[in-house]
């Protein structure tokens, strides 16, 4: 019998190739042998999708998008399809800080969603001056006004989530547009279950041509826009925890 997966690592991939190889190389040195990568390819242009498949590792499954419906959707899509009881979110052009899977296993032993810290790439291997504090883990009204205001740095690349939780989490909103590790970040401190690990997780590349962080400035209605969504957010994730609660107690 095959034994059943213990963790997923879910990749978004788009027009990657430049880093693709490299992020793949340092996850795979990473989890173990029961686990898995899931990269789901955004109808990639330029060959990302070739390089994916050209990887003989048993361990990575390549599910190729007929028509690019961005990130969030993609990531939402890889997450679907995870086997594992854990769940990782990774992006195609960081770097995996050896040792990751594990320390975030263990705190997704305790609380259902993690979140790590980043260092930047080509820089000291300290986490960046932004983190997050383990000692905020608990802080769940201040973590989620956080979220909202946009000082609390959750990185969907250094999160993951159990199993167990996967019904709160999936399928992510349909308006939701960007941002999928801030509605993580809601759910689980909605319900009190986010748990952050100082150390760095990542090597994280800021800005590149093919990064998805905005460049400059947002204007003021791209910034309202933004915290109507993750306001549309607390709602959607109240219901869904008050739906949750419901089940378990047979009410």
């Amino acid at each position: 019998m095959t034994p059943p997966v213990r963790a997923s690592v879910c990749m978004a991939s788009y027009n990657g190739s430049a880093f693709i190889s490299e992020q793949i190389e340092s996850i795979l040195a990473d989890i173990g042998e029961h686990d898995e990568l899931v990269v789901v390819d955004d109808a990639s242009t330029d060959g990302t999708a070739g390089i994916v498949a050209g990887i003989t590792d048993p361990r990575v499954r390549l599910i190729r998008s007929p028509e690019n419906r961005r990130y969030v959707r993609t990531f939402n899509a890889a997450a679907e399809l995870a086997r594992g009881e854990y769940i990782f979110f990774a992006d195609q052009d960081d770097l995996w800080i050896p040792g990751r899977t594990e320390r975030l296993i263990r705190s997704l032993e305790v609380r259902a969603v993690v979140a790590g810290n980043v260092a930047l790439f080509g820089g000291p291997p300290d986490p960046a001056p932004w983190s997050l504090r383990s000692q905020d883990s608990s802080h769940r009204v201040r973590n989620l006004i956080g979220t909202l205001v946009g000082y609390r740095p959750y990185y969907g690349c250094a999160m993951g989530f159990r199993r167990d939780f996967a019904a709160v989490v999936l399928p992510m909103p349909r308006y939701l547009y960007e941002s999928h590790d801030l509605w993580l970040s809601i759910v689980a401190n909605l319900a009190g279950e986010m748990s952050h690990v100082e150390s760095p997780a990542v090597l994280y590349r800021r800005l590149h041509d093919a990064n998805e962080t905005p460049r400059g400035w947002r204007g003021p209605k791209q910034i309202l826009r933004a915290r109507i969504m993750l306001l549309r957010c607390v709602i959607t994730a109240s219901a869904r925890l008050r739906s949750r609660r419901r089940a378990e107690t047979g009410r």
